[in-house]
């Protein structure tokens, strides 16, 4: 995987750093994983070939394009709303997407992003994400309480 890329005013996280794939990879395979994604996009997508879009339009072309394969391997959108404002953390924080995507096994997600066809896709989401956070999570048993 490519090291984490910076937006133009160096501060955004766009694709794994090689440490937190490699501890990713470590973890279990055969089990399924929920990954919470907070994106947040840039006004203009940063294609290399100079490509003109909106980062919205680009994201838009990355789901459309990874969407097959995220559903051939068996990926589903468990939950998808719309960020509002941060209640608790950095106040100038913002995201435009957020979402939690299911996988029936981490070894679908890692197939997911080894794929030939995701990798050209996968352009589009570079192109448009200013910043982003995607952390794996051990799906459990939800209820009336916190604890």
């Amino acid at each position: 995987m490519a090291q984490a890329a910076q937006t133009a005013s160096g501060g955004g996280h766009v694709d794994p750093e090689r440490a937190q794939f490699e501890l990713f990879k470590s973890l279990p395979r055969d089990a399924p994983v929920e990954m919470l994604n907070l994106i947040r996009l840039r006004a203009q997508a940063a294609y290399p070939d100079g490509h003109a879009a909106t980062g919205a339009q680009a994201y838009a072309a990355y789901g459309k394009e990874s969407g097959p394969i995220f559903r051939r391997l068996g990926g589903e959108i468990l939950w998808r709303g719309e960020p509002q404002c941060v209640l608790i953390g950095p106040a100038q924080e913002h995201w435009d997407i957020a979402f939690i995507a299911r996988y029936p096994t981490a070894g679908a997600f890692l197939a997911m992003v080894v794929d030939p066809d995701y990798r050209k896709a996968v352009v589009h989401r570079q192109a448009a994400v200013a910043d982003s956070r995607l952390i794996r999570m051990a799906p459990s048993a939800g209820g009336a309480g916190f604890g």
